[in-house]
């Protein structure tokens, strides 16, 4: 027997949230909170992960889920390797699957994979012989910053059903809201986007949500108000009259979170663009803001998803 408890999961990727449900969350969420006091421990390494080999493959930069990433696989007792391949290197499907065939013959355990094209990350996942996990693809998924961020709400509200939880800004773009409005339907809470027209995708409805074009209604008596990163480089077109503009009808600052329940707390997946989407009065309110346990939450819950993973589909023997 090992001395490390193994926990049943029924999955062999996470690729999204879609696909999960709320016992599945739930297990990720509670196992998570078990990581965040090692975390916060002088010793911070466990050997769960003792001789297995991890690759971060990002075919698209994010310093911040790459480091978070590989301190989770690293605080794990694991091998952990980044490679960055620039994206404009992989054109077609047949060159990504010539990756797969590659990193089969490295005998990985598990593969962290970034994406600018939704949908590449499932195609390597179809193709590799070894645990997946979708690190952020195109504006699909992004499943892990969801996970996260429902681990930082639960933390401080103490649950996620029933919640009114408001994302705002580039909804058309972000796969950081797609995979939270997923998963917060899941768990129960109340999901509402506020965005100008430009910004929401056809028919964003039907992701089962209220659609809000102005703050001051979208934020009425919300509990959670999460923003959205402006994703400039996604944009081919007219999307916005100015940044300006947008600031000051879509920028978050103190008047409009007045709106909001007196205890709403303030979300952001980073990397933030102070006088954009956000200012910078709310995002350093130590009262307001959760910006920085995002960061925090992130290691603990990347640490949860590679052992389920990896320790849930081929347990380990005795260290």
């Amino acid at each position: 027997m090992s001395k490390f408890p193994v926990l049943h999961f029924p999955h062999r990727h996470l690729l999204g949230i879609d696909g999960l449900d709320a016992a599945d969350i739930a297990i990720i969420l509670d196992l998570a909170e078990t990581y965040i006091e090692q975390n916060r421990a002088d010793d911070k390494k466990r050997a769960l992960l003792r001789g297995r080999t991890i690759i971060n493959l990002f075919f698209e930069n994010s310093t911040r889920t790459r480091t978070s990433f590989e301190l989770a696989g690293k605080r794990l007792g694991a091998d952990v390797i980044n490679m960055s391949v620039a994206s404009t290197s992989v054109k077609k499907g047949e060159t990504l699957l010539d990756t797969a065939l590659t990193l089969n013959a490295m005998h990985l355990d598990a593969l962290v994979v970034r994406h600018p094209d939704s949908g590449a990350v499932k195609l390597l996942a179809e193709a590799v012989n070894c645990a997946v996990i979708n690190g952020g693809d195109g504006s699909h998924e992004h499943p892990t910053q969801a996970l996260l961020d429902a681990l930082t709400i639960r933390r401080r509200k103490g649950r996620l059903h029933g919640l009114t939880v408001a994302i705002c800004g580039d909804v058309l773009h972000s796969r950081v809201a797609r995979s939270n409005i997923a998963l917060l339907n899941i768990m129960g809470a109340h999901v509402r986007v506020v965005a100008p027209r430009t910004l929401l995708p056809a028919q964003v409805s039907r992701l089962g949500v209220e659609v809000f074009h102005d703050m001051a209604r979208g934020l009425a008596d919300v509990d959670i108000i999460m923003m959205l990163r402006l994703q400039t480089e996604r944009m081919h077109g007219s999307f916005l009259p100015s940044i300006r503009e947008y600031f000051h009808f879509y920028g978050l600052d103190h008047n409009k979170i007045a709106r909001a329940r007196p205890d709403a707390l303030v979300m952001h997946p980073g990397p933030i663009n102070r006088g954009v989407e956000i200012d910078s009065a709310v995002a350093d309110d130590l009262d307001r803001s959760l910006i920085r346990e995002q960061v925090e939450m992130g290691v603990a819950v990347r640490m949860a998803c590679l052992d389920l993973l990896l320790r849930a589909n081929t347990p380990m023997t005795e260290h």
